[in-house]
Parts: C-alpha cells; structure tokens; sequence
C-alpha cells in the first residue's frame, strides 16, 4: 500500500460497526466497578507501595462508564425517534 492511499479518496470508508452500545458500555463499567470492589480491601497495601491510584482509577472508571451509560442511552434514543419520526414522513406521502 502506497503513502497517502488511504487518504486519496480512492478507497471508501468501511460502514461503522454498530452493535449493542449500551452492553458493551455497562459490562465496560461493572468491570471496573468489581475492579474497585476487589482492591478495596488491600486499600493500605496500596498506600504502602504508593499504589493508591490503582484504586482512584477503578473509581474514574465507573464514573466514567456512567457517564457513558447516560450517553449513549440518550443516543439510541435519539436514534430511534429519528428512524420513527422518517417513517412517519413516509407513511405520509401520496403513493405513486
């Protein structure tokens, strides 16, 4: 592949993967959130050995996956008012 051939216009983008977003988002953050539970109890090791931010990170993560979560709900919905107010439109039209 030449430099740039991607960028030439002379290939197509491939279509988005669309899947189950939100799923994927909530397994994503009750990862973490296991994460945060698990290491929880070790919390005083983790001051010891100057690993604190192993256990602020799992806590991001689920704030994050929950931000997320809000986020991507309001997206599909948005989605799927989009997709029912076109066939709305087109159920109105005059048949040819």
């Amino acid at each position: 592949m030449r430099v740039g051939e991607w960028t030439s216009g002379k290939r197509e983008a491939p279509e988005p993967l669309e899947g189950n977003v939100v799923a994927t988002v909530a397994v994503g953050t009750a990862v973490w959130a296991v994460l945060f539970l698990v290491q929880l109890p070790f919390y005083g090791w983790h001051r010891e050995h100057d690993h604190e931010w192993w256990v602020w990170t799992c806590l991001a993560g689920v704030g994050g996956g929950l931000v997320g979560l809000w986020y991507v709900r309001r997206r599909e919905a948005a989605i799927r008012a989009s997709r029912e107010g076109r066939a709305r439109d087109d159920g109105d039209r005059p048949g040819p």
